[in-house]
């Protein structure tokens, strides 16, 4: 069954160029209305022209992100002109690299207001509107550099990571009223990337071979709490599983033993991704009940 998203509104930021301007374009290619946000007004204003020349809808907006007010007045807008807001993609960002030890604290919140609170702030300001109408598709740009660490990345690596956790959360508050929320781990030249690797590694690396994959994630039978990650036409799903890992108990010794059997700990035969965090507590609980019981014991 073909994904159509017709009749519904979207929000994409950071849409101006790139990753962004390629899901905008996606998504109005499969019936919905977009709202292009990005910084430069320039750039936004052009990106609805393609839309509109496709014969969908579109408007422009420069907020930025990371002010909640203007983010406010976006999703304001989108409800005025067109009485809701159906899909968030969050993908506005920068970057600031440099190793923690020459980075400067002002561009650690730099990239952590702009990558991981204007995704609270855009998540925020549609999610009251999505609770009351029973449905929503929000969309989360993570990275592998958060989900597996990048030299020279930290503030984006904490804020990338940071977006994980907030996914995980907003899905389960958000399942009953069919707000699906998901993560994207992209891998696509762009302007970010500019300079970060040779013209041949990002051949064949165009945005809209990732596209498909936002597509995937908004339409009405998405999936959530998934993590996607996409480049090049292929597309892969990263796990937070949990070990079976070992119960040592609560001798004098359990620290020196723990060291000894860390490989046991994380051996990942029959591993598992928990339902939520409580899975952890329960987890251990139990396992720590039945090593305590005389019927264990004698086994």
């Amino acid at each position: 069954m073909k994904i159509d998203l017709t009749g519904q509104v979207a929000i994409v930021t950071g849409a101006g160029a790139g990753l962004g301007a390629s899901h905008a374009l996606a998504l109005a290619q499969r019936g919905a209305r977009v709202v292009v946000n990005d910084l430069n007004a320039d750039n936004a204003q052009q990106v609805c022209a393609q839309i509109e020349r496709m014969g969908a809808q579109a408007m422009p907006h420069a907020a930025d992100v990371s002010s909640f007010e203007q983010v406010e007045d976006m999703v304001a807008q989108a409800n005025a002109r067109w009485g809701k807001v159906d899909i968030v993609v969050n993908n506005a960002g920068v970057l600031r690299d440099r190793t923690f030890a020459k980075m400067d604290l002002a561009d650690f919140r730099l990239v952590l207001e702009v990558h991981l609170m204007g995704s609270v702030h855009c998540s925020k300001a549609v999610w009251d509107g999505m609770r009351e109408r029973g449905y929503g598709r929000i969309v989360f740009t993570t990275s592998s550099s958060g989900l597996y660490g990048n030299f020279g990345q930290a503030n984006y690596s904490a804020a990338k990571m940071g977006l994980v956790g907030l996914m995980q959360t907003l899905a389960l508050e958000g399942e009953r009223y069919d707000i699906r929320v998901n993560a994207l781990a992209p891998s696509a030249a762009t302007a970010m990337t500019n300079g970060l690797y040779p013209a041949e590694a990002l051949a064949g690396l165009g945005p809209e071979l990732v596209s498909p994959g936002i597509v995937a994630l908004v339409g009405p039978n998405a999936p959530t709490r998934r993590i996607l990650l996409a480049g090049a036409g292929c597309f892969e799903q990263a796990n937070i599983t949990m070990t079976r890992g070992v119960c040592l108990g609560d001798g004098a010794d359990v620290a020196d033993e723990l060291a000894e059997r860390l490989d046991d700990v994380a051996d990942r035969d029959g591993d598992m991704i928990p339902a939520s965090g409580g899975v952890q507590y329960e987890y251990e609980v139990e396992r720590a009940l039945a090593a305590r019981s005389p019927t264990t014991a004698t086994q």
